[in-house]
């Protein structure tokens, strides 16, 4: 992206939950098979994260790992914002014990893993539940706790168990420290925007995030928010 002005590759276009309704939300076929098709990208990475706008990214980290979950991949998913954990609330899982307690020693590894049953006919191929991970309670040190060799002997372990584990990172708009720390841990990188991300102000300021990861992107993907 030289002199910061090139925009990111848009990979795809899919429709988010509906408005006030994080819940009750499903993905159309043709975004099924775009997401599909975005996973294929990855070629022998196992660990992708997902970050971007903080308000839409962790929707996306639940979609992507869907796909590949329902495509018959063993998928694990892992909320990384600790400082706002949104995904127990978004897929109505329990809130903890999750990653924060693993990173203090407050829990074991099969203490905060959560299977999440998807449904609907495209789910047919999936060999197991979505395997998920919630942030926990709210952390007030996140960039501290994700530094531990702890964090790092967690994604290495589900790298090991799983086909793909999907990173669901802090935003681009968040914690830099905490999100460059979690990167790190990564093979892949795509970032979720909203459609007025894409360019404008917004754009030239996502971009900047981006370019002080130690990962390059893939890509972006614009999520429709409701």
């Amino acid at each position: 992206m030289p002199g910061g002005r090139s925009k990111l590759p848009v990979l795809a276009e899919i429709a988010g939950p509906a408005s006030g309704n994080a819940q009750a939300w499903s993905l159309r076929r043709s975004d099924l098979e775009a997401l599909e098709k975005l996973l294929g990208r990855l070629g022998e990475g196992r660990t992708l994260l997902v970050t971007g706008s903080e308000r839409l990214s962790g929707a996306l980290a639940v979609a992507l790992a869907g796909a590949a979950c329902a495509a018959g991949r063993r998928t694990a998913l892992l909320e990384c914002e600790l400082s706002r954990p949104r995904l127990a609330a978004e897929v109505a899982l329990a809130e903890g014990p999750g990653l924060h307690e693993y990173l203090r020693w407050e829990a074991s590894a099969p203490q905060i893993l959560q299977p999440l049953v998807l449904a609907g006919p495209a789910a047919a191929r999936a060999r197991q539940h979505l395997v998920c991970v919630v942030g926990g309670r709210p952390a007030a040190d996140p960039a501290t706790l994700l530094g531990l060799d702890s964090f790092r002997h967690a994604t290495a372990k589900l790298r090991e168990a799983y086909e793909l584990v999907v990173l669901d990172g802090p935003g681009l708009d968040a914690d830099g420290d905490a999100l460059a720390v979690v990167a790190a841990q990564a093979d892949a990188l795509l970032v979720c925007l909203a459609p007025d991300q894409v360019g404008g102000r917004a754009g030239r300021a996502m971009r900047g995030a981006v370019r002080r990861l130690p990962l390059a992107p893939l890509g972006a993907v614009v999520l429709n928010d409701g």
